[in-house]
């Protein structure tokens, strides 16, 4: 089990770093010009978050294997992490529309890579919950 957490470590340091090129791989220089400034900067700002919980997390689960697998408090900890990858998947799932990657091969390609990937960090958060070593 401890593996499977320092995968996700990794995993989940990769998509911090992700972030970093949003900005200008989305055009938001472009695409973000004709709305407020308000919601210009919340899109920046709550990238900038997204990535930082994604880079704590995958600080914790990297330095913290053992204790995510063998404390009460690490399997506490793992329960909210199952909550936060379930709830990224359902949205994954059901909040995007199907018009962005369907008939899109690309597209399509991301989308059942990044649902396999919030399947298995949900999937191995709620087993370290409920007992799985």
């Amino acid at each position: 089990m401890e593996l499977n957490i320092k995968i996700i470590g990794i995993i989940l340091l990769l998509l911090a770093l992700a972030h970093v090129i949003f900005p200008r791989y989305f055009k938001w220089h472009v695409e973000l010009h004709n709305i407020s400034l308000i919601n210009r900067q919340m899109m920046y700002i709550h990238t900038f978050f997204i990535a930082l919980i994604l880079l704590l997390m995958s600080i914790l689960c990297l330095t913290s294997a053992n204790e995510l697998v063998e404390t009460r408090l690490g399997n506490k900890i793992a329960l909210g992490l199952a909550i936060f990858w379930l709830a990224r998947l359902l949205i994954q799932l059901f909040g995007y529309s199907a018009e962005l990657w369907k008939g899109k091969r690309k597209e399509t390609i991301i989308h059942i890579v990044f649902t396999l990937l919030w399947s298995y960090m949900s999937v191995i958060f709620l087993l370290l919950y409920f007992g799985g070593k």
